[in-house]
């Protein structure tokens, strides 16, 4: 600083050269001076540096190759052979077990097959169950894992309220973390007042805010327990058929769905789910023509009116509704284009590669394989796997 105040004083000072000297001498002098007596001393500084400190998800994103990532849009059905294999073959995000593949195990037995199954993979995995209670038990149906299978939500509130349910559900979440499952395939936000309907067992059975409620507690008891959860089946069954049978038309008007059946999945979503299953009921209210999984409409509506940003999850592409209209490759890269993260599929194999191919043609952009493996990945991170 002191340098250039000097510079541009004798700049002034050339400037005035035709001034005779015995006038502007003194001057010079004068103002050297009082710079010298006026400007302080600086002492060189380091500027701390801004750069964010590294971000593992993106880092582990930027290192995956293009057959890694379409492999973790896949939570895929647990094969009866092959399940390492498959699982280095297609890079799978991770597995859903159901009852045949605890049959004949024991507690200690399902941690060494887990811990197996994690130690051979690149990046964590998602290991999943339906475990409900009631009419779905895939771990507590066998007295080896739980002495009685849990009763469903809708037996222990109509017993003991709130209380005895979400009791039962802190139980379910220590027994399933206890033997290596990260992600309950729950809870069930569906409410059905008809005792026909396929979803009536396995609903709470009560109004819009206690099931709610239900939804909302059971998400911060997964939570505590670094247990992933999964709000089903958005946006409502309601009163509507089987779809893994066959096609299933809701025509509610979305008034109707706002005032009751998505209630439970905004309060669900605000107490921080992870995962929000969406189903293949063909919503008219939201979109006529395409099953919900497959429906851009759907997705952005709850993105943007029920502002949920973790993993959107399909239900089983190789059910009725979807099997009767889409082969199984289609229907995975519609369910991606149409803005699904996670595919639960029993159908891997074909739809890895349909995927795969679809990306490589440019049918699925990077920017969308990357936004859902992305949402995969932050989803294992906030469970610890990562």
């Amino acid at each position: 600083m002191r340098k250039l105040l000097y510079i541009f004083i004798c700049a002034a000072l050339l400037c005035g050269c035709a001034t005779p000297a015995a006038e502007t001498a003194p001057t010079q002098t004068a103002t050297e001076e009082t710079l010298m007596t006026t400007v302080p001393e600086t002492t060189a500084q380091t500027v701390p540096e801004t750069t964010a400190p590294p971000d593992p998800i993106r880092e582990l994103l930027d290192h995956m190759t293009l057959e890694e990532r379409v492999g973790q849009l896949f939570l895929a059905r647990y094969p009866q052979t092959g399940a390492l294999e498959d699982l280095r073959k297609y890079h799978l995000a991770g597995y859903i077990l159901f009852a045949v593949d605890l049959e004949g195990k024991t507690p200690e037995d399902v941690k060494g097959q887990l811990e197996g199954l994690q130690e051979a993979a690149h990046v964590p995995l998602l290991i999943a169950v339906d475990e409900e209670g009631g009419t779905v038990t895939r771990v507590s149906c066998f007295p080896a894992f739980r002495e009685v299978p849990f009763r469903s939500p809708r037996a222990y509130f109509r017993e003991g309220g709130m209380e005895a349910v979400l009791a039962a559900e802190e139980e379910k979440a220590l027994l399933l973390r206890g033997l290596g499952i990260n992600v309950n395939m729950g809870p069930v936000a569906d409410m059905a007042w008809d005792a026909g309907s396929f979803i009536y067992q396995r609903s709470l059975g009560q109004d819009a805010l206690t099931t709610g409620q239900f939804v909302g507690g059971t998400v911060e008891v997964y939570s505590r327990h670094s247990l992933g959860s999964v709000l089903k089946h958005f946006p409502g069954y309601g009163g509507n058929g089987d779809t893994h049978t066959g096609a299933a038309l809701d025509r509610r008007s979305l008034g109707t769905l706002e005032a009751g059946d998505l209630i439970p999945f905004r309060m669900g979503i605000e107490a921080g789910c992870g995962a929000v299953m969406v189903s293949h009921n063909t919503v008219t209210a939201l979109d006529p023509d395409l099953p919900a999984s497959l429906s851009p409409q759907v997705y952005r509506y709850l993105r943007q009116e029920l502002g949920f940003e973790g993993v959107t999850v399909t239900d089983d592409l190789a059910m009725g509704a979807i099997g009767a209209h889409f082969a199984p490759g289609e229907a995975a890269v519609q369910a991606v284009l149409a803005g699904s993260d996670l595919l639960c599929c029993s159908d891997y194999a074909i739809q890895y590669e349909a995927v795969l191919a679809a990306v490589l043609e440019g049918r699925i952009s990077i920017d969308r394989l990357n936004e859902a493996v992305t949402r995969v990945l932050e989803w294992k991170q906030a469970l610890g796997l990562i």
